[in-house]
């Protein structure tokens, strides 16, 4: 599954500017600490100053987050604005919350020492979050996670903060992403999927794991226990026949259909599945003609649907696209009630909506 905007369509709005601002040596750790190991005041300090830079994407005060700003990123403020812009309309009006923060300190690592890993654990438990960075100044960091809720698309961000030679906690890095797709959380699309794996239902099963994954993990560079799990079960149930490395051969009323890709969507709200295929000369001709255009396609979901008859329960439709060199030449969008071709399969639940 893909960080675009079929399924993964989160905003990303800083990647870690750090390393490429600094010239620095690598820096690596050992340990950091967690929101209830850190010191009442400082964590309330902390969660102030990430609720304050939240506050001024809210408020579109791009002048306040610039100056809230580490000043090696700020001097490359263009994307941050940008990408500040595009956030707002979906939180502006969200109630903001900090759902965890971890303070680690980042020291000068030996010769030949790749990347920076911090090992977070609660007082009197074996559970580690670790924290994975490829490149990383020394220095003392925070990671703080935040929800924006109360919205129509609830948002987790996630903030890196900097201690500045001043002393004062500034922005070194900014994450977002979806806490829900189509109305329903990461846990929810967790739990079907191990119901669909038990059915052994695979392409509904891994693509509710890829979502799960997405949905669970505010961060690209954070690995817990649970996201291990995660992991692990979507690996055991993986499709062989994904068209991930090669196209696939789809075979529909003794017509091969090409399939290129594969993904989920909920840009229209309802989660749907996507299916990418490359025409023949034969059927980019026949693409000309809106009905036989229309009819291609149909065969191209109903050929899919048939080889994988979960996907009708998991999905609300079907999102068909001809791409000919990179162009889409025709698309359909069908619920599943109008693609013909039998019964739904006994499944945990109806797709999800996003109503």
């Amino acid at each position: 599954m893909q960080r675009d905007q079929t399924l993964r369509h989160a905003v990303r709005l800083l990647v870690l500017a750090l390393a490429g601002a600094l010239v620095l040596p690598v820096a690596y750790g050992d340990s950091c600490t967690m929101q209830s190991q850190i010191p009442s005041a400082q964590r309330e300090e902390l969660s102030r100053v990430a609720r304050t830079l939240v506050g001024e994407v809210q408020s579109g005060d791009l002048q306040g987050l610039r100056n809230n700003t580490l000043a090696s990123v700020a001097a490359n403020f263009d994307g941050i604005a940008h990408s500040a812009e595009a956030l707002k309309p979906l939180i502006q009006q969200a109630g903001i919350t900090v759902d965890q923060l971890f303070a680690f300190e980042a020291t000068q690592a030996p010769q030949g020492t790749l990347g920076s890993q911090f090992f977070c654990s609660p007082v009197n438990s074996s559970m580690t979050v670790v924290l994975n960075f490829s490149t990383l100044p020394p220095g003392k960091y925070v990671l703080a996670i935040l929800h924006a809720t109360g919205v129509p698309k609830p948002q987790q961000i996630s903030l890196i903060l900097a201690e500045s030679p001043e002393k004062q906690w500034k922005l070194a890095g900014f994450f977002t992403k979806s806490l829900m797709l189509a109305g329903q959380n990461g846990l929810w699309y967790w739990t079907h999927a191990r119901e669909y794996a038990q059915q052994k239902l695979e392409w509904p099963a891994w693509f509710y794991y890829q979502i799960a994954e997405f949905l669970v993990d505010p961060v690209d560079f954070l690995s817990s226990p649970n996201m291990e799990k995660l992991k692990h079960e979507a690996d055991e149930i993986r499709p062989k026949d994904l068209p991930d490395d090669k196209p696939v051969m789809l075979q529909m009323n003794g017509t091969s259909f090409e399939v290129t890709k594969v993904d989920a969507s909920a840009e229209l709200g309802p989660l749907d599945f996507v299916v990418h295929y490359t025409p023949s000369d034969a059927q980019s001709a026949q693409l000309r003609d809106p009905v036989a255009a229309r009819k291609q396609a149909i065969d191209v979901m109903t050929g899919l649907l048939a080889q994988h008859p979960g996907l009708r329960q998991a999905f609300h439709g079907v999102w068909v696209y001809a791409d000919a060199k990179d162009v889409t030449v025709f698309a359909l969008e069908l619920p599943m009630d109008q693609i013909p071709g039998g019964a739904q399969t006994s499944a945990p639940s109806s797709a999800p909506s996003g109503r």
